[in-house]
């Protein structure tokens, strides 16, 4: 599927009418049990009304023990479906398409009063949290929560369910030579991804999309780490079980910027521009990070490829779908700043306005989403919660304006 990125898209039976997709990231916006509230049909239904083609949400954590941070959104439980039902429709009001992704945090829950659920006690490299050996029955109640989650999702009219198996949750945590050494049937490193996508496809009616945000190379310095040479089958195997397109990530993490690089595309002149001092004069880094492993899987896996990571101008977003190296761009932080960039983008804009300073990320848990360089008080406002040691005390979860 080539063309322009303005031009209708397809995963699996879903039409989109672009190829311009809202990545999923975390919102501090849900109900302290993951009730969906206001400010975030608010989100999603701004998005759609401004031409964003397809619509991943947050991660919902699909199990109590799956809680990623305070305030996520969940559809663990049948209650929540009214209020993810609310969610669908400001979506499909304004002609977008919307699909669930669906979580288990595994090792990487910050939630002090969650006990972690991972293949094997190994720390997690990103949050240091040190975690025991899920039994087989542990396992099992995991992926039947995720098929759950999918009849729910379906319930809820969502358009499509997208699979959380990347960024060091748990389903890329079984993926990974580094957190998964379990020497019983579990150990098979393929198995639980294989199972998950399985058991949801089975969960839900053909013309709902089954999609995966699929971790393809670890980012850690063991040299044991998960690489393409064994992901890349993988997603082989994972298309065969009945995926309808992958979306491309890295998999266990150390850091949150191995997933969300900082200043991408930002050059001097825009470095000025939004008081980014300490970057004058230093390179941008680059776009398409994630570009060598698209097109590793594109090479050997016929399937629709979702490309998320670090797209922030036209001219690489179109040069990469007008040549086939993805049939759809993700994007995260940029519409953040800009709910608007697809409509801005379709008027001549030439460059998203994030600057991929990543204090939206580093307010996750603390704050409702939102960026912090506009308008320019909220820096001063980052700026007094830090200084006051805002960060070390924990959340607070006003400041929604």
């Amino acid at each position: 599927m080539t063309g322009s990125a303005f031009e209708p898209g397809r995963i699996g039976q879903v039409e989109t009418r672009n190829r311009f997709v809202r990545a999923g990231t975390s919102e501090t916006m849900a109900g302290p049990d993951g009730e969906v509230t206001d400010q975030l049909v608010a989100l999603y239904g701004e998005l759609a009304r401004n031409d964003v083609g397809l619509i991943f949400t947050g991660h919902l954590y699909c199990h109590p023990r799956g809680k990623y941070a305070d305030r996520q959104a969940g559809i663990h439980d049948d209650r929540l479906v009214p209020g993810l039902r609310r969610l669908t429709g400001a979506v499909h009001h304004h002609g977008g398409r919307i699909f669930a992704q669906l979580a288990h945090a595994g090792s990487q829950s910050r939630v002090p009063a969650v006990e972690p659920l991972a293949p094997s006690p190994v720390p997690n490299e990103l949050t240091g949290r040190v975690v025991g050996e899920a039994t087989a029955a542990e396992v099992e109640e995991a992926l039947d929560a995720f098929a759950a989650a999918a009849a729910r999702a379906v319930a809820a009219g969502f358009d499509g369910v997208h699979l959380h198996g990347a960024n060091g949750y748990l389903i890329s945590e079984f993926s990974s030579p580094i957190t998964n050494r379990r020497a019983d049937g579990w150990g098979d490193r393929d198995r639980f991804a294989l199972e998950a996508v399985r058991r949801t496809r089975a969960a839900v009616p053909r013309h709902v999309a089954v999609t995966l945000k699929l971790g393809f190379v670890d980012a850690a310095p063991e040299p044991s780490k998960l690489e393409l040479p064994e992901s890349v089958p993988r997603a082989a195997k994972l298309v065969a079980a009945g995926l309808d397109a992958l979306e491309v990530s890295c998999n266990v993490m150390r850091r949150p910027t191995d997933s969300a690089a900082a200043y991408v595309a930002v050059e001097t002149t825009r470095a000025v521009r939004d008081l980014l001092v300490h970057r004058v004069g230093r390179p941008p880094h680059p776009e398409a990070y994630f570009l060598p492993w698209a097109r590793a899987l594109r090479e050997q896996v016929d399937t629709t490829v979702v490309l998320v990571g670090g797209m922030r101008t036209l001219a690489t977003i179109e040069s990469l779908v007008g040549a086939g190296e993805c049939d759809f761009v993700a994007l995260a932080r940029p519409f953040i700043r800009e709910p608007g960039l697809v409509r801005a983008f379709a008027g001549g804009a030439a460059q998203a306005a994030c600057t991929s300073c990543n204090l939206c990320l580093g307010h996750e848990g603390h704050h409702s989403l939102r960026c912090w360089r506009v308008p320019r008080q909220r820096l001063a406002q980052h700026a007094l919660y830090r200084l006051t040691g805002g960060f070390r005390r924990g959340p607070v979860l006003g400041l929604r304006s």
